[in-house]
Order: C-alpha cells, then structure tokens, then sequence
C-alpha cells in the first residue's frame, strides 16, 4: 500500500499551499503586493489556519472535513474566503493519509470521490450554504439550500458543465494533474522566484479557462474577456514570471480589482496544485 501521510504533515502543507498562493502577485486576487474585495492577505492566512486541522482531522469523511473547515474559517474571518480551497484540498488530503486503494496519488483520489457518499453531499452542501459565495444562485437540482438526495459526485456531475470545481470532481482533477501541476514544475525550475513561477501558474489557468466564479457573478462574456486580456498579457508571463513583467501584471490586477472582478476559481486551483505539489513532495520523500 502507498504510504500514507500524518496528519500534522498534511495540515502544515496545506497551510504552506495558502501563504504560498498569497506571496505571489495574482492579478485579480487579494495577494501581499494588493489587497481586494473589502479582503486582506491575513483573512486568508487566519481562515487557512482555521480550516487545517479538520481537512485533516483522522478518520472523518471527506464532506464532514468540508463543512467543519468552512465553518471554522467563517467564524475566524467572518466571510468566504477558501470554500473553493476546501473544496479541492479536502479530498487531497484524506487520499493522502487515509488507507485507501491505489497506488499513485491520482488513483487514489480518484478512488476517494468515487465513494463519496448522500451523506458527504449534505455535509457539503452545509458548508456552500454556510460560505454563500457570489453568484451562488439556485439549482432545479442537487440544489444546496435542500436535503441532498444523491451522492457528493453525482451532485458535482450536474454542475461540472457550469463549475470548474465540480468539474474536477468528475475527471478526478484532470485540470491540476495534467495541466496545472506539469507547468507549475516548470515553472519552479525556470524562475527567478518561487512567486514568480505561482503568478505562471495563476495566468496560466485565467488564460486557459473562462473563471467559473467570474461567470457566476458577472456572466459568461466577462469571464472570456478576462482570459482573453490575460492572454494578451502572454509576453508578461511566458514561458515565465519575470520582474519586470510585474508592473503590467499590477496594472491588470488594479483594473480587475477596479471593476470588482475576483477570479476565485483560478485561485483555489492555484492553491490546490500548490498543495498537491507539496503532497507528492511528501509521499516521495524518505520516511521520518
């Protein structure tokens, strides 16, 4: 069997996953060079230190670490600042330290959302409600505000046309395994900063996929014009970050931040790679 990771390592790399995230200039997002959204760097990093220990509690089902961490970190920050976050890490973290089938850590988070069960979709849909992110709306199924009558992944498979987050539920984090991770990599080898390579990475994905939270909150067409204007911006961040990009990244994340729009979803998979690189780190590493 895969060796599995204590929780404590688990919880420090998840809390390291979000400082990690907030060192690094994100156009759009509350980061160290700007904060954003009526939000500071510290609301963060108080809610990720909330939320890490019950991702992480032993033995608890995935929805229940869900919906305990979104309530810690409610009531730390008082907002929705890491429902995406948990959202993505919680299932992570239990592949990682609990015995489940499977050999790669893929497979066993594959193994992991495949089992997840009506309970951990009622539990889940506690913690959504309780966040009431924007744009949050209502569903003619799997609704959050009602008794959840399917499983956690037959509920994510209704919304993954409309979530990327629900979205990697199905396909297994098809968008961090395959695409996120392996720049990321990259990234870290080629640039001049560790934060550097995470802003590659973030305008990475807002270039690659319309944010599903701007979509959400603004429509459709302003989620295309921002990865169409991060795309623009490629000769800033290709093939990577470098220092003097930064002032066109900041002027980006101004009229962002200007026009209230926060790309939320290319944050919690930044900050969900970020921790799977930390994870694979772990289980590759000589035991203790």
């Amino acid at each position: 069997m895969t060796r599995l990771l204590a929780a404590h390592d688990v919880a420090q790399a998840f809390v390291a996953a979000c400082r990690l995230e907030l060192s690094a200039l994100k156009p759009g997002n509350v980061h160290v060079h700007a904060s954003g959204h009526g939000m500071q760097p510290s609301d963060f990093e108080r809610a990720a230190e909330a939320a890490a220990p019950h991702i992480t509690t032993p033995g608890l089902p995935v929805g229940t670490r869900i919906r305990r961490a979104v309530e810690a970190s409610f009531s730390t920050v008082g907002c929705n600042t890491n429902l995406g976050i948990v959202l993505l890490c919680a299932p992570l973290a239990y592949a990682t330290s609990e015995p489940v089938d499977g050999e790669a850590l893929r497979d066993r988070l594959a193994n992991v959302l495949a089992d997840l069960s009506q309970n951990d979709a009622a539990e889940t849909f506690k913690a959504i409600a309780r966040a009431n992110p924007g744009g949050l709306g209502h569903s003619e199924q799997a609704d959050v505000t009602a008794p959840a009558e399917i499983t956690l992944l037959q509920a994510m498979k209704i919304a993954a046309d409309r979530d990327r987050i629900a979205r990697a539920y199905v396909t297994a984090y098809a968008d961090i395994f395959e695409i996120g991770l392996p720049l990321y990599e990259t990234a870290l080898r080629f640039a001049e900063t560790p934060e550097l390579a995470i802003t590659t990475l973030h305008m990475h994905y807002l270039s690659r996929f319309p944010d599903t939270h701007i979509a959400r909150k603004f429509g459709p067409e302003t989620a295309l014009h921002v990865q169409n204007a991060a795309r623009a911006l490629a000769p800033s961040w290709q093939p990577v970050a470098r220092t003097m990009s930064l002032p066109d990244l900041l002027n980006f994340d101004a009229q962002l931040k200007a026009e209230g729009i926060n790309p939320g979803t290319t944050a919690d998979f930044v900050v969900a790679t970020i921790f799977t690189e930390k994870l694979l780190a772990l289980l590759a590493s000589p035991s203790r």
